[in-house]
């Protein structure tokens, strides 16, 4: 009863000087969606996963390898882990504590102290037995029990900690899907690197090859006097210069080589890939969007959120430390001064405790605390604000660009097919006299242009496509 008559009053002392926590602010309301042309309706949008997104077997076999060898996705599993151990901590908190043990010690008293005093008084008293007597010269004491000390959450500070602890631990969940997107875009983008550099490549080779037989017309020819070496010197520069390009793809190839063992944690290789960059999705475009449950699927979304409830209950835990501190104790066990004694009924001795302390003299500290805490969670709003408005300008940029692109793709595919047709003309043209040779090597440099132009939108595009999978919140398997 005085425990809580003293504890009514030093919450009275002391809740007029508590500060407050600010309340978790809401974000803005993400707008509609806004791109360049209307979407037709085919259903709604209901998420996509890695394996239905991703078609390429082996693209998804490098997904595995880094999934099993990536060093920086098991650092951040083991930090997944650190947070699950603080989690369980942070629930016992919440539980008695319970020792179990037996303390041997032993004490010689002074003669003028009130302890040796005692005892010589005690020894040579009638009432008690021989067994009672004290050794006076040194005094051992033998304890055999167990204690047990509970800390009452009555304002609320170990609920909050856990509370923190579990959304600590949800968000770095959140993190470990966020880093694996990310691997998974970094090795998916090196892959097509990959494939668009085969295929420039075989642009280079092709139109090399396409050039030999307008340089075999050229040099027969100048044999007969139609044309002057100059012809023949450009012509070879041009080849030259093919060439060059060749070699240089080659060693950009084994470069993206090298990237992607690093990220698969392998030593170097061969890396098996398809022919084909990755396609547009239309079919998944022309949905109805939710972009507000799109964003919050988005782990980078759900990570800072979770982080943003964690710092709110740091905040809250930090205030209830003001608040007075209930201790509960207790000891029960045998204890003894005589190893013959320490065994009987006689030696069982129990203790119970109750404490409440209010604190004064570190309220500076604790109000630092609570400032600091404060500010955390401020940080903690604003981060999860920016993720929400940069996941929302990220979709409505990328769905923007894919309409662009495929507009941009069919003009370069009809390029590409009528400076096709004009290397046929120009050769037949050159032949019958109607063609000069800086035409017949502007057309076959206009037609290489034009597709490594097409090549590098169709990479673009396909970058684009793998960037929309994060984009739209993505599933892993």
């Amino acid at each position: 009863m005085k425990l809580v008559i003293w504890s009514a009053a030093a919450l009275a002392l002391t809740s007029c000087a508590v500060p407050k926590v600010t309340a978790i602010k809401e974000v803005k309301e993400t707008p509609e969606l806004k791109t360049s042309e209307t979407i037709l309706n085919s259903g709604d949008f209901t998420g996509i996963d890695l394996n239905t997104y991703f078609t390429d077997q082996n693209l998804l076999k490098l997904f595995e390898q880094v999934k099993q060898a990536n060093p920086d996705f098991k650092i951040a599993q083991q930090r997944v882990e650190m947070a699950n151990s603080f989690l369980k901590r942070s629930k016992t908190e919440l539980l008695p504590s319970l020792d179990v043990g037996a303390i041997v010690s032993g004490d010689r008293y002074g003669k003028y102290t009130m302890e040796g005093v005692g005892n010589y008084d005690t020894n040579l008293s009638q009432n008690i037995s021989d067994q009672q007597r004290i050794n006076t010269t040194f005094t051992p004491n033998y304890w055999m029990g167990a204690r047990s000390s509970w800390e009452i959450d009555a304002w609320g500070k170990l609920k909050n900690k856990k509370l923190s602890a579990q959304n600590k631990f949800l968000a770095s969940e959140e993190g470990l899907k966020l880093l694996q997107i990310d691997l998974f875009t970094d090795i998916a983008n090196l892959y097509y690197d990959l494939i668009a550099l085969d295929k420039r490549l075989k642009i280079y080779q092709d139109n090399y090859n396409l050039q030999k037989r307008a340089f075999e017309i050229i040099k027969a020819q100048r044999e007969v006097g139609k044309v002057t070496e100059l012809a023949v010197q450009q012509f070879k520069a041009q080849n030259n210069n093919w060439l060059a390009e060749i070699e240089h793809i080659k060693v950009e190839i084994v470069t993206v080589k090298q990237a992607i063992a690093t990220l698969t944690g392998v030593y170097g290789g061969e890396i098996d890939r398809s022919p084909t960059l990755l396609p547009t999705n239309f079919e998944m475009l022309n949905k109805n969007i939710n972009v507000d449950a799109v964003i919050h699927s988005r782990p980078d979304v759900v990570s800072n959120f979770y982080s943003l409830q964690a710092s709110h209950a740091n905040a809250k835990a930090a205030r209830a430390a003001f608040y007075p501190k209930i201790d509960l104790g207790a000891t029960f066990g045998l204890n003894s001064f005589s190893v013959e004694t320490i065994f009987k009924p006689a030696s069982l001795a129990g203790q119970l405790l109750g404490g409440l302390m209010v604190p004064v003299f570190n309220k500076g500290q604790l109000k630092y605390e609570f400032n600091i805490a404060n500010s955390e969670q401020e940080i903690a709003f604003l981060n999860y604000q920016k993720s929400v408005t940069t996941a929302f300008n990220e979709l409505q940029s990328i769905l923007k660009q894919t309409k662009i692109f495929h507009r941009v793709l069919d003009l370069k595919e009809e390029e590409v097919k009528f400076l096709d047709k004009g290397i046929e003309v120009s050769n037949d043209l050159y032949i019958t006299g109607y063609a000069n040779y800086f035409e017949l090597i502007n057309a076959q440099k206009s037609k290489l242009q034009a597709e490594l132009d097409l090549l590098k939108f169709q990479h673009e595009n396909t970058r684009n496509n793998v960037l929309l999978f994060k984009a739209l919140g993505g599933r892993l398997n």
